[in-house]
């Protein structure tokens, strides 16, 4: 399965990637939204992880540019973010995301809270 993970930060990028890749998934990565969209409509993933807190193009901007892209609009997207105050899951979701997955992760469940958003 292919991943493309959008992260402006490289730890985490690094940490979700040595996951994804030790449980056999193939993983892409991008460090801002523009270029995580190009990407994508380049060789699209089964499911994109999407930081939500970015510089420039946000991640909520990212997925609702993806949701009117006719080419990725059925590709699952799951936020992966730090934001946790009350409303933001909501927040999250009604931009299109179809998942959500607090920072930090659980090592343990990570894929497997992951899939239950990809099966869908």
């Amino acid at each position: 399965m292919h991943i493309l993970y959008i992260d402006d930060e490289p730890s985490n990028r690094m940490l979700v990637r040595r996951i994804l890749m030790a449980e056999g998934f193939v993983v892409d990565e991008a460090d801002s939204a523009p270029l995580g969209l190009q990407k994508a409509l380049a060789n699209p993933p089964d499911a994109i992880l999407m930081d939500i807190s970015m510089p420039g193009v946000d991640g909520l901007t990212a997925t609702r540019q993806i949701r009117e892209t006719p080419e990725l609009s059925h590709v699952p997207v799951i936020a992966l973010t730090a934001l946790a105050m009350a409303g933001d899951r909501e927040m999250i979701l009604a931009a299109g995301c179809d998942g959500y997955i607090s920072k930090p992760i659980n090592i343990d469940s990570f894929v497997d809270e992951m899939m239950k958003y990809i099966r869908r």
